[in-house]
């Protein structure tokens, strides 16, 4: 039995107390967060000592594993304390406030030989799951190029982070997984119409190492909630609807079997438009079992601090774009000197950001 603590139980954290009272195999044992009154909300709810904060919780509570909810500006304070006590931690998203922050908790997590991972949610929804099994399997031949749309009402409650950390950096990092590639440019166009210190709509274009070209729409602004992604390719079109776990095929009637000169004369058809059957699941109790998982047979978790730390960079990136209207260009992160205990995605050093600056983001928003 694993016994298991949430530090943040705002709105996302209150549901990670919430699932890991319901796993096999794992007891919910204590939650903190400086709200006293929220702390005693869910303690009192599953019958467990609730805490002020998380120097409390893991001076008086035994655990193997933690949840880290809390503004992205404490991930690195509380996560590094919970790696001290030799806890494996899930942070949510982003990583840290600082590059130096993430790159310090994935050393210090590769020394203990822990368990690091961050709370990219959508890598577990089963539509993105699934495109991804098509893509590696061949289904679409080349891609393209990708868009993607993640709209929003204002929320009014967001004050320390623009729409870039809170809702980009899904986007970043689901473009590296399923392309299996890293970005080589960005140009990104930023706006701030309701927000008062950050801003509140992005598009951006990252041009892929292994070809593609991405487009992202993001913003506050739009009065319903939209979640979509399309990926166009020689085969024809995936189409992604995150909030529903829908996935769709649409088929070029026309498929050669190599983009040849035949296809300038005829162009583009369009053929049979496929909905792919799918199991749907809580993508968030789908990550959480996978970092269950991941601490009980000690394997490396399926986003790692590295995913987490390059989604970080990429974020802080469109933001720098965005404020200086340039294209910037990228340079390879070079590998670590020695294998780390767990093994970590290969992930980029963005030129032009400086080392330990950069945008926060609030972990109790998913």
């Amino acid at each position: 039995m694993l016994r298991a603590g949430v530090v943040g139980v705002g709105t996302i954290g209150k549901q990670h107390a919430r699932i890991y009272n319901d796993l096999d195999g794992v007891e919910l044992v204590a939650v903190a967060d400086p709200l006293a009154d929220r702390a005693q909300a869910v303690a009192d709810r599953y019958k467990i000592p609730g805490y002020a904060d998380h120097l409390a919780l893991f001076d008086h509570e035994r655990l193997d594993l933690v949840s880290v909810s809390v503004p992205t500006v404490l991930h690195a304070s509380v996560a590094s304390v919970a790696l001290s006590r030799g806890i494996h931690v899930l942070i949510e998203k982003p990583i840290a406030a600082t590059r130096a922050d993430a790159e310090q908790l994935i050393a210090q997590a590769q020394a203990a030989n822990l368990v690091l991972t961050v709370g990219h949610v959508e890598r577990f929804n089963p539509a993105v799951i699934e495109v991804k099994k098509q893509l590696d399997a061949g289904a679409l031949g080349e891609v393209f190029q990708v868009q993607a749309r993640r709209l929003s009402p204002f929320p009014q409650y967001v004050r320390d982070v623009g729409v870039v950390m809170d809702l980009a950096t899904h986007e970043l990092d689901i473009l590296r997984y399923i392309l299996a590639s890293e970005p080589e440019s960005i140009f990104a166009r930023t706006s701030r119409r309701l927000h008062a210190e950050h801003e509140d709509a992005v598009f951006a274009i990252l041009n892929f190492a292994s070809g593609p070209i991405a487009m992202l729409d993001i913003n506050w602004l739009t009065p319903t909630k939209l979640r979509e992604l399309r990926i166009t390719g020689q085969k024809g079109m995936f189409l992604i609807d995150y909030i529903s776990q829908d996935l769709y095929f649409y088929e070029n009637s026309y498929r050669p079997s190599e983009w040849d000169t035949l296809a300038l004369f005829r162009g583009i058809e369009e053929g049979n438009v496929t909905k792919i059957r799918l199991a749907k699941t809580e993508p968030l109790r789908a990550e959480l079992a996978s970092f269950v998982d991941a601490v009980r047979t000690h394997q490396s978790p399926v986003v790692t601090g590295a995913d987490g730390l390059q989604a970080l960079l990429l974020a802080q990136t469109l933001i720098q774009s965005g404020a200086e209207g340039r294209v910037i260009r990228l340079t390879p992160y070079p590998p670590p000197p020695s294998p780390p205990p767990f093994p970590l995605s290969i992930c980029h050093v963005l030129k032009d950001v400086a080392n330990g600056e950069g945008e926060g983001g609030r972990g109790d928003r998913g």
